[in-house]
């Protein structure tokens, strides 16, 4: 009864933290649609619903980059780094995990897929506490918990791919770092759970799920559900 009172009121809170960092990321695109409805008086009616309705597609990208920033300056200031460890479900500690993934909610349900492939989806993690290396390419807006991911140097994380840094046992929150070395691919579809050490230029195919911990070796391939490396799973069919 306690725990559901519990989620109930911090649901609410997250709505509220929501409907705030959205509506405040309005506010410069609602400015500019203001100022073209203004300036635009002396047009015919038509005229002025055509530069509102270019001044309403620039507004949405503009609301986009803004609550990217806002989002990240709230996690900066609020110091909400998360940190690897265990945490009891009522604990600060869960409390803020969940705060810093309903913020890159927000911007993942609204906005990301208009940056994935783009310099801005690795600024954005970056921004969320993520190590990005150069060149990396990101195309999957499921990946969470962003402060415990490294992502190297020409790292591919591909579409629709999940990347996630925490678990729940026993109604404790476990935090792992995920690193993803240099050059390494993880493949459309493909799940990765906590504590992972994935090698350099290693692949992790298409639809494989990667378990908790699993450390996969420089330049081998792991395929599969659980996965496991294709050349041992090979050597065990032959």
């Amino acid at each position: 009864m306690i725990l559901t009172l519990f989620q109930l009121i911090f649901t609410l809170l997250l709505y509220g933290v929501g409907a705030l960092v959205i509506g405040l990321s309005m506010l410069p695109g609602l400015y500019l649609l203001y100022g073209i409805w203004l300036h635009t008086a002396s047009l015919s009616l038509h005229m002025r619903l055509l530069m509102a309705a270019l001044g309403l597609g620039v507004s949405f990208f503009i609301f986009g980059i803004t609550l990217m920033v806002l989002v990240s300056l709230i996690r900066i200031v609020f110091r909400l780094n998360l940190r690897e460890g265990e945490y009891h479900i009522l604990s600060w500690g869960c409390v803020r995990w969940a705060l810093a993934n309903a913020l890159q909610l927000v911007v993942s349900a609204v906005f990301m897929d208009f940056i994935l492939l783009t310099p801005f989806a690795n600024l954005f993690f970056r921004m969320m506490g993520a190590r990005v290396g150069r060149n990396a390419q990101i195309n999957s807006k499921f990946c969470a918990d962003l402060s415990l991911l490294e992502l190297g140097d020409d790292a591919v994380i591909g579409g629709h791919a999940t990347v996630i840094c925490h678990s729940f046992e026993r109604h404790r929150l476990i935090l792992k770092k995920v690193r993803i070395a240099r050059k390494a691919i993880i493949g459309l579809n493909a799940v990765v759970l906590p504590g992972c050490d994935i090698g350099e230029g290693a692949l992790i195919a298409a639809g494989a799920v990667l378990g908790k911990g699993t450390v996969v070796p420089p330049h081998s391939v792991y395929s599969g559900v659980p996965a496991e490396s294709a050349k041992e799973r090979h050597q065990k069919e032959a």
